[in-house]
């Protein structure tokens, strides 16, 4: 078994996750804490505990959009005729877009209404556009959210306003936000917007201002969206961005908005002050090479299908290492995406992960006259 110890220039720590909670207590009922690129939980606290999600309800509404706007089953400016169910909520006094009956608005204005404004009224006219009407759009929802992972979720409505069974946790709202942004950055950008102005019919133009507070704060936050119900309190998933690296945290049961603001913060910049995040391996970028036997190249270039990276905690670090293993030499021939190796990711004696390396070309096996040459000579001096 051949062995190349790949030492990372980065120092850890073994930690343990409950401990590093212990240092934090989020004067909230339930939050999870999550970075991004590692997709380790840094944080979490009741986190499977059951909520009303309220209007991070609306993630998903935008996430049924964007798929079909994916799949080219509909565009930005295909336009959705406001029936009177959606106008209802217009005057009903929750958040709104001001839609009137009858108006036609872009699936793009009902988009930029549901993320900034947080619009209930724009939310019932897309999923009436797109699904007929919010019952059959919920069906939508719930199957997406089966999809992903959501396991602890049931939405019955477009908008997250008052429903007993639209429930979910918080550990499913940030798997939820995860793919968002995971799969829909461009889209994603609609939720840093800090206003819209929906030019209505009938009336002055309306300019309202996304009820994030803190993407007002210019600390990095580019999304994602509040929520509040008077049973729930106040709620917030949101998303920090420094350089490469994001976090994601989602919290419910603040008492007030000043707490929503203040303990949001508080958990993302806890996580970026406390750990760090390595990129150990790029996706289909040469990672390393290894010996051949008897090819027509004595080495071959072997890569990662994924990229790896490790979440660390910055204070009284230890070596990082990343070992290759493999019944090395490799004989020919061998085709391109064979796995030929496995990559142990360490720190300390403990094992963070084992990847699959694989063939990034073909290798040939040599001529007779060649193999019969590398034999002796393997034979005579050891040397492949």
């Amino acid at each position: 078994m051949k062995k190349i110890i790949l030492h990372i220039t980065v120092i850890i720590l073994t930690f343990s996750y409950s401990a590093a909670n212990a240092q934090l207590n989020i004067n909230a009922r339930t939050a999870i804490l999550q970075d991004y690129l590692s997709g380790k939980i840094l944080y979490e606290k009741d986190a499977d505990r059951k909520i009303f999600p309220a209007s991070m309800t609306k993630i998903m509404t935008s996430i049924i959009a964007f798929d079909l706007l994916k799949s080219n089953e509909i565009s930005l400016e295909d336009k959705f005729l406001v029936s009177e169910n959606a106008w209802r909520l217009s005057e009903a006094g929750y958040s709104s877009m001001f839609i009137m009956v009858g108006d036609e608005i872009s699936v793009e204005n009902l988009l930029r209404g549901i993320i900034v404004s947080s619009g209930n009224d724009a939310c019932i006219a897309l999923a009436e556009g797109i699904a007929g009407s919010e019952e059959e759009f919920a069906i939508l929802m719930n199957e997406k959210a089966q999809e992903i992972g959501m396991e602890n979720t049931n939405f019955s409505n477009s908008s997250g306003i008052n429903a007993p069974d639209n429930i979910s946790t918080v550990r499913d709202i940030l798997i939820m936000s995860n793919y968002l942004i995971k799969n829909y950055p461009l889209y994603y950008e609609y939720f840093k917007e800090k206003e819209f102005t929906w030019d209505r019919t009938g009336g002055d133009p309306i300019k309202q201002g996304n009820r994030n507070p803190l993407l007002y704060k210019n600390v990095g936050v580019d999304g994602i969206k509040t929520g509040y119900l008077s049973y729930e309190k106040y709620s917030l998933a949101s998303s920090i961005k420094r350089k490469e690296r994001r976090l994601i945290a989602v919290g419910s049961g603040f008492n007030t908005k000043n707490d929503r603001s203040k303990e949001s913060l508080r958990l993302l910049t806890w996580g970026l002050s406390k750990f760090e995040t390595i990129k150990i391996a790029e996706k289909n970028k040469v990672f390393t090479n290894v010996d051949v036997w008897q090819g027509r190249k004595n080495t071959l270039d072997v890569y990662l299908n994924t990229d790896i990276y490790e979440t660390i905690p910055k204070a009284k670090k230890k070596y990082l290492k990343a070992i290759v293993n493999y019944e090395g030499p490799i004989p020919a021939p061998i085709n391109k995406n064979d796995k030929v190796a496995e990559l142990k990711v360490y720190f300390k004696d403990e094992l963070l992960g084992n990847y699959d390396l694989l063939a990034l070309e073909n290798i040939k096996k040599q001529n007779i006259i060649s193999r019969l040459l590398t034999s002796v000579n393997f034979l005579l001096w050891g040397d492949v």
